[in-house]
């Protein structure tokens, strides 16, 4: 054990060989920060300008715009000259937005969808081939599912995941498992290309996922999509529980609860519901 006197450090801050390489970290991040809320406030602006505001030299800024614009946080204008906020930091802060308001507008509707299904209910939103969770009400029974808020699952093994790409086109779907690849976690979870697409297909005609233990053996899962302002699915509502609760019997009636649910929480948010053709 490590001497009491010691101050534990806080998980998430790992030790730094040397004050000099924190500092300079520190001072790298704090001028791409300076130059990019200068950027933000002034809505658009020339090298020459911005720098005088951030009061850099020229090239230090340019370094620090190249920089910003190879994660397309920034953009230029090469008619005009002029450097502006990249669509980088627009999904970043929507994400934000998107995270926050749905939490808030989602507890009711998740509260009341425990209270008649008896079952966990859970919001995550889709990060780069996996979903996150971002908030659970949690039921009663003794034996339930349990998502930390931050947890994340791959999509293909996971109720809300299959749902969210079941609203993709199988182009971009097929992108995203170049990436992730199809782990397998259970002798249930779908490893092959054909066998996802068929269930992708069956979720979007019924507008409800299924995981039927395909991420943890003996717990199973319903979900439907949370839809935005132009009808695209950015999120997701399931329940969760335990196999024997989640019969043949009331699949149905459950799927039918869940999407209900996600509806309500897209008409909360400002959201529409897609034309189908």
């Amino acid at each position: 054990m490590q001497d009491g006197n010691m101050e534990k450090r806080k998980r998430g801050r790992p030790r730094s060989s040397t004050a000099e390489s924190r500092n300079s970290t520190v001072l790298a991040l704090d001028r791409g920060l300076t130059v990019l809320r200068a950027l933000a406030r002034e809505g658009g602006a020339t090298l020459g300008d911005l720098a005088l505001r951030v009061g850099m030299p020229p090239s230090t800024a340019h370094r620090i715009l190249a920089t910003l614009e190879n994660h397309q946080f920034v953009e230029f204008d090469e008619t005009l000259q002029i450097w502006t906020i990249g669509i980088g930091s627009y999904r970043i802060g929507s994400t934000y937005l998107l995270r926050t308001n749905l939490i808030d507008a989602s507890r009711k509707t998740m509260q009341n969808l425990m209270k008649e299904t008896g079952e966990t209910a859970n919001l995550a939103i889709a990060d780069d081939g996996h979903i996150v969770f971002i908030s659970q009400v949690e039921t009663q029974n003794p034996i339930r599912a349990f998502h930390r808020p931050g947890t994340r699952s791959p999509m293909h093994a996971s109720g809300i995941g299959k749902i969210l790409l079941a609203r993709m086109s199988r182009k971009d779907v097929e992108k995203l498992l170049l990436k992730s690849g199809l782990p397998e976690f259970t002798p249930n979870t779908l490893t092959s290309p054909e066998a996802l697409f068929t269930d992708l297909d069956i979720s979007a005609r019924r507008g409800w996922a299924y995981d039927n233990e395909e991420r943890y053996t003996g717990m199973r899962c319903i979900a439907a999509p949370i839809f935005n302002a132009f009808g695209e699915a950015v999120a997701g509502l399931s329940v969760s529980g335990p196999t024997d609760r989640f019969s043949n019997d009331v699949l149905q009636k459950m799927g039918l609860s869940v999407r209900h649910s996600a509806d309500l929480i897209t008409a909360m948010t400002g959201g529409n519901l897609p034309v189908e053709e």
